[in-house]
């Protein structure tokens, strides 16, 4: 009997291990496509159509879609199922309030903290932008810059942090997607390789200044209009332009 005990919870770890790599690559690949705009807001997320794409149950499915739920990037709605996030105006601006308060920080630390190795994987990443953009794979684009983000939060050294700044990065691209103009850049060029010089000269000041200007320029793309003016608007032409 102990033998059996003891091989039924070996098969159990194989099980709940192989369960979890399949739950990594569900998150990963549906966090990925969201972040290259693959995914729309408001897309919805069927447990059973999910399930049968990768192969597993939809148990394991249920569970990735509520870690993402967790991390306010797709939204669960009582039978209904669950969506990829939809952030209103309000949230995009609670968004960048949010990232300001949590990446001027990070990137204090960052100056303290990062090494040589740190900076070379910095740049090495900004390289990888910059080819994507000669390209004119847009796609890759926005993800790159994106992941650029969540890497200095890795640089900082606090996992919860870390994944703060995912979540985040997400919503943004989300955001980005919902009001932003199809050609507008979410990241300027060069703004990210100034950071890093800022970064790598220890200079906290600069480079915190070069983050909020960054953040800055990125909320400025976007056309984040209250309802009400839009109905204003649309009243004025389609009555008063009579």
């Amino acid at each position: 009997m102990p033998t059996n005990r003891k091989a039924k919870a070996a098969e159990n770890e194989v099980a709940g291990s192989f369960d979890g790599a399949h739950r990594h690559v569900i998150y990963e690949r549906l966090m990925n496509a969201i972040s290259e705009h693959r995914l729309q807001p408001g897309t919805k997320l069927a447990e059973d159509r999910l399930a049968a794409i990768f192969s597993v149950s939809r148990t394991t499915v249920r569970s990735v879609l509520q870690q993402l739920a967790h991390e306010l990037v797709v939204t669960i709605v009582p039978n209904r199922g669950a969506f990829v996030a939809s952030p209103t105006v309000e949230e995009a601006r609670e968004l960048f309030e949010a990232r300001r308060q949590i990446e001027l920080p990070i990137i204090e630390k960052v100056c303290r903290c990062a090494t040589k190795k740190d900076i070379a994987r910095l740049r090495a990443h900004v390289a990888q932008e910059d080819e994507a953009r000669k390209r004119d794979d847009r796609r890759t684009t926005v993800r790159l810059s994106g992941e650029f983000h969540v890497m200095l939060a890795q640089v900082s050294g606090n996992r919860f942090i870390e994944r703060t700044m995912r979540g985040l990065q997400m919503l943004t691209c989300l955001t980005i997607l919902l009001y932003n103009a199809p050609t507008a850049q979410a990241c300027l060029h060069d703004e990210h390789a100034r950071l890093i010089d800022a970064v790598e000269a220890g200079n906290i000041k600069l480079a915190q200044k070069i983050m909020d200007e960054h953040l800055e320029h990125i909320e400025a793309t976007l056309r984040l209009h209250d309802p009400e003016e839009e109905n204003d608007d649309l009243e004025a032409i389609l009555v008063h332009g009579l």
